[in-house]
């Protein structure tokens, strides 16, 4: 067989975000700790010397995973915010967010990535920053900026945007969150009542 056919014919390694890809589910699998830049560049079918032109060492790679996973999430809720904008039934629209941000957040891959920069966060303190202030504070930034909107319509009396969106953030998944970081089992409260809570304090009528 002609070596140069058979060559060409053999798929490519992954870079760019495929690679990242890849690299993640290590990290998720052996931890920090555990993971290699071997097995990285094994199930990504390219050599060690490729993967660290990509990636200059194994600190930058889990930087770039984490990087790539906030900037890829901090945008999930623009879809359920505008809807919220647009509803002519707060009640109705808020807790519609309410149920998307619970799917989304307490969604497998959000927190096994959850628990994997905190359990980084002593030892990789700028990627676990980085982690809260792309992800967390800037979804935060965004429902804040729609319930601003939402009070100057009058519907809402909001002093603080957003530590009325922190609240009501932690008002809808406070407690499933938790119970899920610590492998345990509760029945989570319907997000109406999270809902009302939070309208009790912050609607104008």
């Amino acid at each position: 067989m002609n070596t140069a056919l058979r060559t060409r014919g053999r798929p490519a390694g992954l870079s760019g975000d495929a690679l990242l890809d890849v690299a993640r589910e290590v990290f998720l699998e052996f931890g920090y700790g555990g993971a290699s830049m071997d097995e990285v560049a094994k199930r990504a079918k390219i050599s060690k010397s490729s993967l660290y032109r990509e990636h200059s060492s194994k600190k930058a790679l889990y930087t770039a995973v984490v990087h790539s996973w906030a900037h890829a999430g901090r945008g999930a809720m623009r879809p359920s915010l505008e809807r919220l904008r647009g509803s002519g039934d707060l009640r109705r629209g808020l807790i519609e967010l309410a149920e998307t941000m619970r799917a989304g957040i307490l969604s497998p891959p959000v927190l096994e990535m959850r628990r994997l920069v905190t359990a980084e966060a002593q030892s990789q303190p700028e990627v676990a920053r980085m982690y809260l202030e792309e992800s967390w504070n800037t979804n935060i930034r965004n429902l804040g900026e729609t319930l601003k909107e939402i009070a100057r319509r009058g519907a809402l009396r909001i002093g603080d945007a957003d530590a009325a969106a922190g609240q009501f953030t932690w008002l809808v998944i406070g407690a499933p969150l938790n119970a899920r970081l610590l492998g345990a089992e509760i029945d989570e409260p319907p997000v109406e009542q999270a809902v009302d809570l939070f309208l009790a304090g912050y609607a104008t009528a």
